[in-house]
């Protein structure tokens, strides 16, 4: 029982096809995501592989609408399993609405081994509400693609489990470091800005479709208008390297009301090779400060830093403290242990260097 859909007239390929862009309905449509004004604890950020993956299925599906990744795309299109990737077409489409089960809340610590875990134990109830939005979708082979899915729901899951896994191994787990960094980046700076300049004024500067509104974060659509109560919730922003065509929400239990939006300062050149970017920092900071900042995303001891390093601890604390002293690391006590992290200004650099 197959469910390809390579028969349909016009569907695109692995390589792409003319597709017309974006239009917005002239009614102006808009989701207002409610939030208590100043309150801090109402936005968090978050990062969702499940969301970089979808759009790079699209990203493949229409080339031309995502030239930032461009660079990416032709290291990593003849890597990505043909099967695999339809499956997850099939769903993701070049356009319009995709399940909501592949961007599960977004959080910091989710590999992707747990990601497709999650896929293959989706509750029914979700799992078919989802999926009959996308029939909905849908016509001719895709459609009937679609329904078997919905037929056979414990086949399909693990089918999307497996295709989800296939394709990020091939496609994204080798860039993923880099991109987490621009994310990473990205979300340091609108922390920063949130508590210098208050949520309203950060809100203004995700994107164009995006703004303050009475107490609320508007975001511009093209087909349908929702107003979603966060207070108590809260509204989870969460940036994005590969979907920067524009933004996107979850706005339905049970995720978390979530807006999806442009990380900034993506260029064509995010996908280097992690040497250049070794080599960039280098070149600034000297290699030892440099290896110290790129590996600072996630805390760690002045033991784990020289032994990760190959540092004498002497060296690897008079770097830690030189890269403190600058700004670009953060050290906190935990109990007996002090733990060195990226500040906001070193998540910038990193970012601004990739």
């Amino acid at each position: 029982m197959g469910w390809s859909f390579r028969a349909v007239p016009g569907a695109t390929s692995l390589l792409g096809a003319d597709v017309a862009p974006y239009s917005f309905d002239v009614d102006r449509k808009y989701v207002d995501f409610q939030l208590a004004p100043d309150d801090l604890t109402a936005i968090r950020f978050g990062i969702s592989p499940g969301h970089e993956l979808c759009h790079a299925v699209r990203a493949m599906l229409r080339p031309d609408e995502y030239p930032l990744q461009w660079g990416w795309m032709r290291a990593a299109r003849g890597a990505i399993p043909r099967e695999d990737f339809e499956v997850l077409a099939l769903l993701i489409r070049e356009d319009g609405y995709f399940p909501d089960f592949l961007t599960t809340t977004p959080t910091w610590e989710l590999t992707p081994e747990a990601e497709a875990e999650r896929l293959r134990h989706i509750d029914d109830e979700r799992f078919g509400v989802d999926m009959a939005k996308v029939l909905d979708r849908t016509d001719g082979a895709r459609r009937e693609a679609v329904q078997r899915m919905l037929d056979h729901p414990d086949r399909a899951r693990g089918m999307i489990a497996e295709a989800w896994l296939s394709v990020w191994n091939a496609g994204i787990a080798p860039v993923w470091t880099q991109l987490e960094r621009v994310l990473r980046a990205d979300i340091a700076v609108r922390s920063r800005r949130i508590a210098e300049s208050g949520i309203g004024a950060t809100i203004q500067t995700l994107h164009d479709r995006v703004a303050w509104h009475d107490g609320a974060v508007r975001v511009t659509m093209r087909i349908w208008s929702e107003v979603v109560d966060c207070r108590g919730s809260g509204l989870v922003l969460v940036p994005s390297v590969m979907g920067s065509t524009g933004c996107f929400v979850l706005t339905e239990p049970p995720a978390q009301p979530t807006l999806f939006y442009p990380a900034q300062g993506v260029t064509a050149t995010w996908a280097r090779d992690p040497a250049d970017v070794d080599a960039a920092l280098g070149a600034l900071l000297g290699p030892a400060r440099a290896r110290i900042l790129l590996d600072a995303h996630e805390p760690r001891t002045t033991t784990q830093v020289a032994h990760d390093t190959g540092l004498a601890a002497s060296t690897a604390s008079h770097h830690l403290t030189v890269l403190r002293e600058a700004g670009l690391l953060s050290s906190t006590r935990e109990g007996a242990r002090v733990l060195h992290r990226r500040s906001p200004l070193g998540e910038a650099l990193v970012g601004a260097v990739l």
